[in-house]
């Protein structure tokens, strides 16, 4: 199995993707950057875009795991939904299954939190609204290690200090999210309306 994974430093942190290899018993190779969009991943005059678009023509994928800014949801949902669509239909195209990363909420002592002028809860609340839109329209995957955050009784432990990176232990749940996804990804879905669906029916856009 291989996986190309594009994102920034939540998915560059504690070593993420050797933590997914090992999970898969697959190759996993990373495109990312501190601060970067899939915006620009798909932009080939960029030097990340590319690279990530003679990765993709290359082919040999059998998964693409796409991850967008911590707070795109939230702030650029149209930008992180287009982008996931055109993303999904590159990696399609080489015979891959796109599989989208939706992130977790701030933590309540984050700063930039503060700036946002959300909660964790409403933070949280937004970004399950625009991921269920980008795995609609894009058909991808949905690994949600937002919901896995969540879910934990005390979430702390799973975050750096800075309240928005993950800790090792946050590193770890959000490893283990993706290789579910894949690992269910062939598995029939009963509750189609439920966000940690693997696979969704189209739906129509929604304004950001």
């Amino acid at each position: 199995m291989r996986i190309l994974m594009l994102g920034n430093s939540l998915i560059a942190a504690n070593d993420l993707s050797k933590r997914l290899a090992e999970l898969l018993d697959a190759e996993v190779v990373v495109h990312a950057r501190g601060g970067a969009r899939l915006a620009e991943q798909l932009n080939p005059a960029t030097r990340m875009g590319g690279q990530t678009r003679a990765a993709l023509d290359a082919g040999g994928w059998d998964y693409v795991v796409m991850q967008d800014m911590s707070n795109a949801a939230v702030t650029t949902p149209k930008r992180l939904i287009d982008s996931v669509v055109a993303l999904s239909v590159l990696a399609r195209a080489t015979g891959a299954t796109p599989v989208l990363l939706g992130t977790w909420a701030y933590a309540p002592w984050s700063a930039r939190l503060g700036r946002l002028g959300f909660s964790t809860g409403k933070m949280r609340e937004l970004m399950v609204e625009t991921y269920r839109e980008a795995c609609a329209r894009s058909g991808a995957l949905l690994a949600d290690a937002g919901g896995a955050f969540a879910a934990t009784p005390d979430p702390t432990p799973l975050y750096a200090a800075d309240g928005i990176h993950p800790s090792e232990r946050g590193t770890e749940l959000a490893a283990r999210a993706i290789a579910d996804a894949i690992r269910g990804s062939a598995q029939p879905r009963e509750d189609s309306s439920a966000l940690t669906r693997n696979s969704v029916a189209p739906a129509p856009a929604r304004e950001s």
